[in-house]
């Protein structure tokens, strides 16, 4: 199965000339899904970490999962405001301003080493402010696996000091 092919193509969505990659096909489809996180979970093969990290809504589709298979913690990164413990908190630019997001501060231990999992890689920049709340507690970021990596909007270069592998690539 080809997962690029599993994924709807949505054109002018969420404005003109933009291609929205749909992975809703892929969580509706039950072999698609399997393969999903299978083929992501075989990235982190030899890799040595202690938890994974994923940011709200679709890095827990994928992350947790990961976790389960691979008998490893999970922590969710949140938009502000929704989670009950102390927090740290980062900003980062979206497209159209601003967003915040946070995690739990005690949820990584110094040294610890933390993968994060999320469905797309874009501009990067959820990802990188997640990287900076992992090392700020004292985290090693040992690797970030995207489902999809959209390469026309240079995230990888946003994240040139980390280990980034994908899994489809647009």
């Amino acid at each position: 199965m080809n997962l690029d092919k599993v994924i709807r193509t949505i054109p002018d969505f969420p404005e003109p000339g933009v291609l929205f990659r749909d992975i809703t096909t892929v969580l509706q489809d039950p072999d698609a899904l399997v393969l999903a996180v299978d083929t992501m979970t075989d990235q982190l093969q030899g890799l040595t970490f202690d938890l994974v990290a994923g940011p709200e809504s679709r890095g827990f589709i994928f992350g947790v999962p990961a976790a389960y298979k691979l008998r490893k913690g999970f922590i969710p990164v949140r938009k502000a405001g929704k989670l009950p413990y102390q927090t740290i908190q980062k900003s980062y630019a979206l497209e159209y301003g601003q967003a915040l997001i946070e995690m739990h501060r005690d949820a990584i231990q110094k040294g610890q080493r933390v993968v994060v999992m999320d469905d797309l890689l874009a501009t990067g920049g959820t990802c990188k402010a997640l990287a900076e709340m992992i090392e700020e507690v004292g985290g090693v970021v040992a690797a970030m696996v995207f489902f999809i990596e959209l390469q026309g909007l240079n995230g990888r270069e946003r994240l040139k000091d980390y280990d980034v592998r994908s899994i489809v690539k647009f």
